[in-house]
């Protein structure tokens, strides 16, 4: 499509000294970057009037009806000093980004006074050609009947958030609905001229159900039956249509292989990230026969608050957490009943916060303040495998469900043979600014603490924080990407996804060598930084499943404990009901101060954990199994705790005059002062050297990592 415009697209290089290049070329001819090709949605009725090939204000082209190409990427768009309150829902919605677009800018189109002001989208759904994605009515007769279900499920789960906003709407065109292999995507929000209900949505489904599968037409229409009547609530219907979609997606064969990989970088003397799982914890598994979470549980996390707290924060994390998933895995691998997605989210959301506070206990019983607190980001995959009846012929199997917990800016992917998407929204300040409404999400990236976060866990109480929490259904093959900023930084991620992860799921590449290769593009491009990846290869495999015989539990062979090593399992109906915690926190990857406030001289053995069985509802369960949760960890945490080290093992205080109240800096990189317009609770990111705070800084900044990140670019 692009080939036929004479028009040049220029380097987004801004120093470059022949910016022009030919449309088609991918890499500029005279500095060599990498030219970008931003495709936008112009909204209204004024854009589809105009005709493709046409240039606008020297610098969009009309590729076709309203997509339009940005041939100067480097340069802002315009922008209106006051934002106008049509945009704010699309700010506020922010935290769907991985379904709703996000304003780019405005374009004039005509002579002033008259001229109109078009309203123009980015993150849209339009291909790398310039094309849309498929309507979802296009795409209905020719999918699954599992995938038909789960589009409905994202269509009920942005109800809420859109009329929240007044955009419900945008759910009741069909057209407006676009869809990029499993995910629902809209292609803008529309306010609509009245206010739409659960029967407007159950009308809009019933011409879906008339050519849904034969395996789940009937029970679709029921629903939708459902939804027309005015006595059924959401959460009634939502529970209809979570049943039904477990039941499908059991149906599907499916095989997990997990590798996972930290390294220091290049620049580093210490790593403070810790990732689950490791070489070490396959060695465990294969000595002890205890590790049974491989390859259900993956996590990144990456320390905040330097050498000396850093790395025992993030390294904290991960084996709390290890500790009670594994609980909460037993039990529920006891329950007859399935656990709703609710109740699932309420549960990793105390276990996050337990985690949060014993890591607050260590820095109170330390003394640490301000910026000397150490804390972490965290990002934990769970694959559920609950037993779903199939069936009165056929056995339980496993529900394929996958929850995503994200704190800070260490990101998750999934990445299919022709796309990359981020699951996860960073809590930092650009984030949050948009999500506010105060600015368009590239102007925050001109913000010198834009990279700073605005939660980590263990730097505050956990009644402060606000962990999210995500459930997909994994009915495709792809790998699911886990990675600290050490590799995100600069979307590395998404510039370099095409040459890895269609190689794997193609067979043309190990996922072990993905993973290492991965690791050292993260130390060529962002080589400031430690860096940490665990890949999941999501195979649809055609095996047969089988239950989870812990007899037989399947071990890695033994290697390095520097190499990446892989488990690769079928999934289970069940996990056995005696799961054991894991050893301690392996000392080789500590420093010689971090073991000092680790272990005490004469380590202890770990106090086991222990949780009520959970046959209530969630609230008896949220209060009381948890509650004892935290006190056995407490009292197991404690036992790992070396006596407060003496005043000559502690850091010297920094010299720079003291910050504001909950501010704490990154470990290891030099992090621009907080801006005069940011809030109290933002946190500098893992890994930098942060400066004295600016005496107009908020309270809870965390700055960015590790290094002086260089400006970010406009792509």
């Amino acid at each position: 499509m692009i080939s036929s415009f004479s028009e040049p697209i220029y380097c987004p290089n801004l120093s470059c000294a022949e910016p022009r290049n030919t449309f088609g070329r991918q890499h500029c001819a005279a500095c060599e970057t990498a030219l970008i090709y931003r495709y936008l949605w112009a909204v209204g009725q004024a854009a589809e009037e105009v005709p493709t090939g046409k240039v606008i204000g020297d610098r969009y082209f009309v590729v076709a009806p309203q997509i339009w190409l940005d041939s100067r990427p480097a340069l802002p768009p315009s922008v209106p000093e006051q934002l106008p309150d049509t945009i704010m829902p699309y700010l506020h919605l922010y935290p769907q980004r991985l379904h709703t677009p996000e304003v780019y800018g405005f374009c004039s189109l005509g002579e002033a006074p008259e001229a109109t002001e078009v309203l123009l989208l980015e993150n849209v759904p339009i291909n790398n050609f310039g094309r849309l994605y498929p309507s979802i009515l296009e795409a209905w007769s020719g999918t699954t009947a599992a995938r038909q279900v789960y589009w409905l499920w994202q269509m009920l789960q942005l109800w809420m958030p859109l009329s929240e906003q007044g955009v419900a709407s945008s759910l009741l065109v069909p057209e407006n609905l676009r869809v990029e292999g499993w995910r629902i995507r809209l292609l803008e929000l529309h306010p609509g001229n009245f206010v739409p209900t659960l029967r407007d949505l159950g009308d809009v489904w019933s011409g879906l159900v008339e050519s849904a599968g034969p395996e789940v037409q009937s029970r679709l229409g029921e629903i939708c039956q459902f939804m027309r009547r005015s006595s059924m609530n959401f959460d009634a219907i939502a529970l209809e249509l979570n049943d039904l979609l477990l039941e499908q997606a059991a149906k599907l064969p499916l095989h997990l292989e997990v590798v996972g990989l930290t390294d220091t970088g290049p620049q580093r003397s210490q790593n403070e990230d810790s990732c689950y799982p490791t070489a070490a914890d396959f060695q465990s598994s294969k000595t002890s026969g205890g590790e049974k979470l491989i390859p259900y549980l993956t996590m990144v996390c990456d320390g905040v608050g330097g050498h000396e707290g850093g790395e025992v924060a993030s390294q904290l994390a991960v084996q709390s957490l290890k500790a009670l998933i594994q609980n909460l895995l037993a039990e529920i691998a006891e329950q007859e009943e399935l656990m709703t997605p609710a109740m699932v989210i309420k549960q990793l959301e105390e276990i996050v916060r337990v985690v949060n506070n014993v890591i607050s206990a260590q820095n109170n019983e330390q003394g640490k303040e301000l910026r000397q607190r150490m804390g972490t980001t965290l990002v934990m995959a769970l694959q559920l495998p609950q037993k779903v009846k199939i069936s009165e012929d056929l056995p339980s199997n496993n529900s394929h469900e996958l929850y995503l917990v994200n704190v800070g800016d260490s990101r998750a992917y999934w990445i299919g043979k022709n796309y990359c998407q981020r699951l996860t929204v960073d809590d930092d300040v650009a984030s949050r600014e948009v999500q506010l409404g105060h600015s368009l999400y590239w102007e925050t990236q001109l913000r010198s603490d834009s990279g700073a976060l605005t939660q980590a866990l263990g730097t505050r109480d956990g009644d402060f924080l606000r962990p999210t929490i995500q459930r997909f259904i994994v009915e495709e093959e792809g790998l699911l990407l886990l990675c600290s900023d050490g590799l995100s930084d600069n979307d590395w991620v998404e510039q370099s996804w095409e040459n890895y992860g269609p190689d794997v799921l193609e067979g043309k590449m190990s996922l072990e060598a993905s993973v290492q290769s991965w690791i050292r593009l993260a130390n060529e491009k962002n080589g400031y930084d430690n860096t940490s990846v665990v890949a999941t290869y999501c195979r649809m495999s055609p095996e047969r499943l089988v239950l989870f015989d812990p007899a037989v539990a399947s071990a890695p062979a033994s290697v390095p404990a520097s190499a990446p090593v892989s488990a690769s399992v079928s999934l289970p109906m069940s996990l056995p009901r005696s799961l054991q915690k894991s050893g301690r926190i392996p000392e080789s990857q500590l420093s010689e101060s971090s073991k000092q406030l680790l272990y005490p001289e004469t380590p202890l053995a770990p106090e086991p954990i222990q949780k009520p069985k959970f046959k209530l509802l969630l609230p008896m369960l949220g209060l009381l199994a948890l509650m004892l949760a935290c006190g056995a960890l407490g009292l197991w945490v404690q036992s790992l705790q070396s006596p407060q080290p003496d005043p000559a093992q502690l850091p010297p205080p920094p010299e720079t005059p003291a910050p504001s109240p909950s501010e704490i800096p990154s470990p290891g990189a030099e992090s621009p002062s907080p801006s005069p317009d940011s809030t109290p609770s933002e946190i500098p990111s893992p890994g930098a050297e942060s400066p004295s705070p600016s005496p107009d800084s908020t309270p809870s900044e965390i700055p960015s990592p590790e290094a002086e990140t260089p400006p970010p670019s406009p792509q």
